[in-house]
């Protein structure tokens, strides 16, 4: 007799498990496959509905830019002007000033110089008639006392002793 056995072989419990894990992955593998080539295909879809959007999109982002930078430039060119009148317009309100304060300010050097002038002519009319009031008095006083009056202004000329 022969050791060959007619009957096929019984598989073993491990080797059952392994052979259905091989079924799944081998399913598995082929459906992964399959989503992967859809997702490339959809993606692929996508970006061709997207990108002349895109382009638009960036189209009007652009020109906005462009419109921004405009208007900002022209707020800045009003600032500038606005400050350089207002500058203009404080420049000459200064000058004006000045110009006034040098004014009244000659006028009153003037009006200083007119009152001194007055009050020196004043004081030395003064000063001119008590002169006269004076010396007419000691020549008067002369003539009527004659010697003594000489000795009497000699002595009030002198120095008291205390």
């Amino acid at each position: 007799m022969s050791t060959n056995a007619t009957k096929p072989e019984e598989k073993g419990f491990f080797e059952k498990v392994k052979e259905t894990i091989e079924e799944f992955w081998d399913g598995t593998k082929d459906k992964a496959e399959d989503i992967k080539d859809a997702a490339e295909d959809k993606i692929s879809d996508i970006t061709k509905k997207v990108a002349p959007t895109k382009r638009a999109a960036a189209k009007k982002v652009t020109a906005a830019k462009t419109a921004v930078n405009d208007k900002a430039a022209d707020v800045t060119a009003k600032a500038k002007t606005a400050a350089k009148d207002v500058k203009a317009k404080a420049d000459a309100k200064v000058k004006e000033i000045k110009a006034k304060a040098a004014d009244v300010k000659t006028k009153a050097d003037a009006k200083a110089k007119d009152i001194t002038t007055k009050a020196k002519t004043a004081a030395a009319k003064v000063e001119a008639k008590a002169d006269t009031k004076a010396k007419a008095t000691t020549a008067s006083t002369k003539k009527a006392t004659g010697v003594k009056a000489t000795t009497i202004t000699d002595k009030a000329k002198r120095k008291p002793v205390l």
